[in-house]
């Protein structure tokens, strides 16, 4: 694959602390009940298809989430368009059903699987996570879905599977913002193994008790909670066990600046801004910033696994 450096100019983009002023997923999938959460103003449209599932409390932050209308109107989604309020607009018209998921590479089972293939006999959970992005803004989700992996685990992956690539749909008819270069498309992301079974590593399906809405990647994506939100992929068409570091979309656009492992340190700055501190989205304008936290505050889980690395050089 051609390396593509994005053609946005730095100097044209706002710095993050300036730019802030089965039928529906099975009938809602299979779990025990439905979790009430409190909510404050912000609940999701009334047309937005219900799930059922069951909250995870063990792995759920106690922060208040943020409000329905700020996770979905601030979004990083390019195949969209590129300023935060595209993915919202562009994404109206996209159509997430019918959507089938490819799955190849190491592993003993492979083929073309249904979305309702892969959801089945998967309870659904709701999970509070923090969301950090690399821009140096913050929300707090919540997310519905199910481990990603007892997904993989499904089909089986051989001992040469060392990471877990996943790509995105191309469909620049469908997604108008994949008719520009800014990068290299499809959009590609990956895990090492151990990352991708991680019990925090949530596949996702649903929002706010609500099936995804498009412009946060419907019908199926990854939520890493602490890795910037760039390792997030959106609208997932092909999980592919391999036995090789996968090529990355933004570290082959940028490699100074956004790393394989993307792993949120408030000690290793992006080079165009400090990561030591965030702004939550939602907060005043005037709000001081928080201090960002290791691993987005998820150090005690995840920490082992990056024992004995040096996070400035495997950043």
């Amino acid at each position: 694959m051609a390396t593509r450096v994005p053609r946005i100019a730095p100097s044209e983009i706002t710095p993050p602390e300036v730019y802030f002023s089965r039928r529906a997923l099975l009938a809602g999938a299979l779990a025990a009940g439905v979790s009430t959460l409190a909510r404050g103003a912000g609940s999701p449209p009334a047309g937005a298809a219900p799930l059922e599932y069951t909250a995870n409390p063990r792995y759920s932050v106690s922060e208040a989430p943020n409000r329905y209308e700020e996770i979905t109107t601030y979004n990083n989604f390019y195949e969209f368009g590129t300023d935060k309020e595209d993915p919202s607009e562009n994404a109206r018209n996209f159509q997430p059903r019918p959507w089938s998921v490819t799955i190849d590479g190491e592993a003993e089972t492979r083929g073309t699987f249904t979305l309702e293939d892969l959801l089945k006999g998967q309870p659904l959970e709701e999970r509070v996570y923090r969301f950090r992005c690399v821009e140096a803004w913050s929300l707090v989700v919540p997310w519905v879905g199910f481990p990603l992996s007892s997904l993989l685990a499904r089909f089986k992956p051989t001992s040469r599977a060392k990471y877990v690539e996943f790509t995105t749909l191309y469909d620049p008819h469908r997604m108008p913002g994949q008719r520009s270069s800014v990068l290299a498309w499809p959009y590609v992301e990956g895990l090492r193994m151990d990352e991708a079974m991680h019990p925090l590593t949530l596949m996702v399906v649903g929002l706010y008790g609500r099936v995804l809405p498009n412009q946060d990647g419907a019908p199926l994506r990854l939520i890493v909670p602490w890795k910037y939100g760039f390792k997030g992929i959106k609208s997932i068409v092909r999980i592919r066990f391999s036995a090789t570091q996968p090529h990355t979309t933004w570290s082959l656009a940028a490699p100074n600046e956004y790393g394989f492992y993307a792993n949120v340190n408030p000690a290793v700055d992006h080079p165009r801004w400090s990561q030591a501190t965030e702004r939550r989205i939602g907060a005043p304008f005037l709000a001081a910033r928080r201090p960002t936290l290791l691993f987005n505050g998820y150090a005690d889980e995840v920490a082992s696994l990056y024992q004995g690395m040096d996070l400035r050089r495997y950043f």
